[in-house]
């Protein structure tokens, strides 16, 4: 039997060392790859010198232009059984040429996270409001559901945005299919190997700065809880690392207070074990956060804010302590920081919480029986998506046409 051939369109190419949402597309290779899927990766996006070889796992990487008709002639020459739109954006710019030309192909959105809750937070904290349905229901929100429902099935990394798409969407369960990040589990021996808390020191912080929650969170950091911390820790020094270091971020390097803006890294989990305590202060935010995930497969344990925390931990314990004011989280962070009991403790529940909830075997088998049983009814889930076969046209004409439109005026 021949392997099903997967299309892959990326918002950007693959960056696991810089970002969770590179880490997440990886795993979502690795599950297909692991199904016998045949994977081709397009972006329009430009590579960056960080992008993943795809070449050296077997996927095929192509380039594609937007708003060209080219890339009606490769998915059709293509052909693939499942189409994956690395976020709404991407289902927006490529959706409608991929249901002209491949009708019966299979069309799942990776939703990353859900962009109108994050933005709506942001937008809240902006204000100074308390965040409610008025910001969740923002214009991001009203693209982002369109494209869900245009899609034969979403991938949602957190069950707290299952439950939001559910009760404040209506969204059928049926469109929707829970997909946490894929990992491998912690075995006793990479334990064991690990540096214990007198071998570590100082504080970590990590996160790609092109993200506004985590330069936001580094702001809030400097400002509001290092002063207490440096107070009480006057040795410990505050290590901030990620991607695409940009000079807003350079300028909050300061040597004098110990706040050191440390960039790119190459091998995250040798900073994170070297590290006592990771600090995560995000004041907004959606979707699963990889610094946390980073922390826990590296023994690391973690303060957090709430909106960190969010969809991690689910009924298990945390591995360290979830705050939102600065005085607390710093209080805590010092509290972990100094105490070899608590935080031996933490470290326990970080490995449990990746164990338990995280598992590659689980969910890679579950999201392949889920889209192969999707394949199988596609006609019956489409007659039962009214609301999507409305969209579908709708936007298929809208689109459409603006495409073509700014095609030929690029000609010109």
């Amino acid at each position: 039997m021949a392997s099903k051939k997967l299309l892959i369109i990326g918002f950007v190419w693959p960056e696991p060392k810089s970002s969770a949402a590179g880490s997440r597309m990886m795993q979502l290779i690795e599950a297909f790859k692991a199904g016998s899927y045949e994977i081709t990766f397009a972006s329009a996006c430009v590579q960056t010198k960080q992008a993943f070889d795809l070449d050296s796992i077997g996927v095929s990487p192509i380039r594609i232009t937007l708003n060209d008709s080219s890339f009606d002639l490769f998915v059709k020459t293509l052909n693939p059984d499942v189409v994956l739109f690395d976020r709404f954006m991407t289902e927006e710019q490529f959706g409608w040429r991929v249901a002209e030309q491949c009708p019966k192909a299979l069309r799942i959105l990776d939703t990353e996270d859900l962009h109108a809750l994050r933005k709506g937070r942001q937008q809240a904290l902006k204000d100074n409001y308390e965040f409610d349905r008025a910001y969740l229901f923002n214009n991001t929100a009203k693209r982002e559901i369109a494209s869900i429902y245009r899609s034969d099935l979403s991938l949602i990394i957190s069950e707290i945005e299952m439950n939001l798409l559910k009760t404040e969407f209506k969204i059928d369960p049926d469109l929707l299919c829970y997909l946490p990040f894929m990992l491998e589990t912690i075995k006793g021996a990479w334990i064991n190997a690990l540096p214990k808390f007198n071998e570590r020191q100082d504080f970590i912080s990590i996160g790609n700065f092109l993200h506004d929650p985590n330069y936001d969170a580094i702001l809030f950091l400097k400002e509001s809880i290092w002063p207490l911390i440096r107070k009480e820790l006057p040795q410990a020094e505050m290590h901030v690392y990620g991607a695409y270091l940009s000079q807003k971020v350079k300028q909050l390097h300061n040597e004098k207070e110990r706040f050191l803006i440390k960039g790119f890294t190459n091998d995250a989990n040798h900073v994170m074990q070297r590290a006592r305590v990771c600090l995560a202060p995000l004041r907004f935010g959606a979707g699963l956060k990889g610094k946390l995930i980073d922390a826990m497969q590296n023994g690391t344990p973690s303060v957090m804010t709430s909106i960190a925390a969010e969809g991690m931990f689910g009924k298990l314990k945390a591995n360290g302590f979830i705050e939102d004011n600065s005085s607390m989280l710093a209080a805590k962070a010092i509290q972990l920081y100094t105490d070899e009991i608590l935080w031996n403790e933490k470290q326990q529940f970080g490995f449990e919480t990746i164990n338990k909830r995280f598992s590659n075997v689980k969910y890679r088998h579950k999201v392949l029986q889920d889209v192969n049983k999707a394949i199988r009814e596609i006609d019956i889930r489409r007659q039962h998506n009214f609301i999507g076969q409305l969209l579908q046209y709708q936007t298929l004409q809208s689109t459409k046409f603006m495409s073509k439109w700014i095609e030929e005026k690029n000609k010109n």
